[in-house]
């Protein structure tokens, strides 16, 4: 879903937002683990008292429009993902000076829900959460159990940097409407803008004297000229399989149309048996049959699959924009790190090369129950300020949400290739919504029962769109989980 790297296991380094325009209105997770049926019957329960000492208000002044209480505590918990946590620790020392007599109290873990759900449970969340990793919590179920603090006071407060302009004005398009699940109430805050795709080295695409490969037959042409060379086509995090549709939800937009991806998304009947989902579906278990996958590719973790791609012992690997940070230990200084949007099928697809998914990852939440909501609000809106965006880019490679941010920072490979990538996309920008509508859905059962069951070869592309379609079925008709449509 620090990325969300899978949201990661994530995101462990991660993981972790409209459609229709989405470059008008849109966009790590990334991805991040299924929440457990503890947590979900916790959230159910409405979580027990503990409420009764919020602090006070504070005195709203043009320099505290929340009007935060000065003297409260806010107590800040990131997930220690591919985004390190640098970036939070520089904007808490900017909230810490401009309330001399507070000190945030701020904890990293990978944790988030082991950590958290008890204290959910009694009432007493923290102020503010980065709620990402293979541990997030199912945002559908905090929402549908009223358990987070609606944001619109911080959208609509003046922005950090020029109170002439709403924090709202400042943001990316469409990362209001992606923080929404039913209504106008704005419930999330995805800090980082994450590109989805396929990530590659260019200089070993070039060592093949290739081009990236437009159409499957393509795609399998150079997987095979890599193979020859004792490279695999590809790998990806064989134990964590949800971060399979980073690249393959994007394909099925683009051979199907955008609508395939909402129906998916809506949990319609018999919207996985769609044509273009078995297209894809097919074309990647061509992958496995031929043996483009790199061998053991199924007991990897994120980090193992990133590293043997690092390596060079894979061409190809799914993953979002997390990735550059996440590996920049071993990924090697001439490997020129490239991304691209997802190979097609042919010229029949519906929409053209270069759909690709991008979106709002890290999703930042404040707890209806937390003692200082305000506090909460407040540290995110230094978040979004143009300097605390600058930082988070600089340090960790990768875009906020703050619609900005990037003048005078040298861009890295990866950054300057996904900018390139949303260019090239232009309004052919899609944005699959079961990742942060149904955590459990999309990571567990898609993603490591279905998806991963395939592409290790126990499944057929039949088999497991059969399976699929039916944990979809099984989703709309669960009367104790909120659903959500596009509008």
């Amino acid at each position: 879903m620090g990325s969300t790297s899978a949201q990661n296991p994530e995101y462990n380094g991660s993981a972790r937002v409209g459609r229709r325009d989405l470059i008008k209105r849109s966009a790590a997770l990334g991805l991040i683990s299924v929440p457990t049926m503890s947590f979900l019957s916790a959230c159910a329960s409405g979580g027990g008292g503990g409420n009764g000492d919020k602090a006070k208000e504070g005195k709203k002044t043009a320099k505290n429009p929340l009007a935060v209480n000065d003297t409260a505590q806010m107590e800040f918990v990131l997930f220690d993902g591919g985004f390190g946590k640098e970036y939070a620790e520089d904007a808490v020392k900017i909230y810490e000076k401009n309330f001399p007599e507070v000190t945030v109290k701020f904890a990293a873990t990978q944790k988030i829900q082991s950590t958290l759900q008890p204290r959910f449970n009694q009432g007493t969340p923290p102020d503010l959460i980065d709620n990402s990793g293979a541990e997030q919590m199912d945002m559908g179920v905090l929402v549908g159990k009223d358990q987070l603090a609606d944001l619109t006071p911080l959208l609509d407060a003046p922005s950090y940097d020029d109170p002439s302009k709403k924090v709202r004005d400042t943001l990316r398009p469409g990362i209001v409407e992606m923080g929404q699940f039913d209504g106008e109430k704005v419930w999330i805050l995805y800090y980082a803008y994450t590109v989805y795709g396929v990530w590659y080295s260019q200089k070993a695409l070039d060592s093949l004297d290739e081009q990236y490969p437009e159409t499957w037959d393509q795609m399998l042409a150079v997987c095979e000229k890599a193979k020859k060379k004792g490279m695999a086509g590809w790998t990806y995090a064989g134990k964590y399989p949800y971060y399979l549709p980073f690249s393959l939800y994007p394909m099925i937009g683009k051979v199907g149309g955008v609508e395939v991806l909402d129906a998916i998304d809506n949990l319609e009947p018999n919207a996985w048996k769609h044509p273009a989902v078995k297209a894809c579906f097919e074309a990647y278990y061509e992958l496995y049959k031929k043996g483009y996958v790199l061998k053991g590719t199924p007991g990897l973790d994120h980090i193992q699959s990133q590293t043997a791609w690092a390596q060079g012992k894979a061409l190809f690997i799914p993953n979002g924009s997390w990735v550059e940070n996440e590996s920049a230990n071993v990924i090697p200084k001439d490997f020129d790190l490239a991304v691209s949007a997802p190979t097609g099928i042919d010229s029949s697809d519906k929409m053209p090369f270069g759909t690709i998914w991008a979106s709002g990852g890290e999703p930042f939440i404040v707890p209806a129950k937390a003692k200082n909501t305000a506090g909460g609000m407040e540290q995110l809106r230094i978040m979004l300020s143009e300097a605390s965006s600058k930082n988070f880019t600089g340090k960790v490679k990768s875009l906020t949400a703050y619609n900005g941010g990037t003048d005078g920072i040298t861009l890295t490979p990866g950054l300057k290739s996904g900018v390139a990538a949303l260019d090239k996309a232009g309004q052919n920008v899609v944005n699959p919504r079961l990742q942060d509508w149904y955590v459990q859905l999309q990571k567990e059962k898609i993603g490591v029962s279905g998806l991963g069951e395939m592409m290790a070869g126990r499944l057929t592309p039949a088999e497991a769109i059969k399976k699929i379609q039916g944990f979809a079925d099984e989703a709309a008709k669960d009367t104790s989980i909120k659903h959500y449509k596009h509008q």
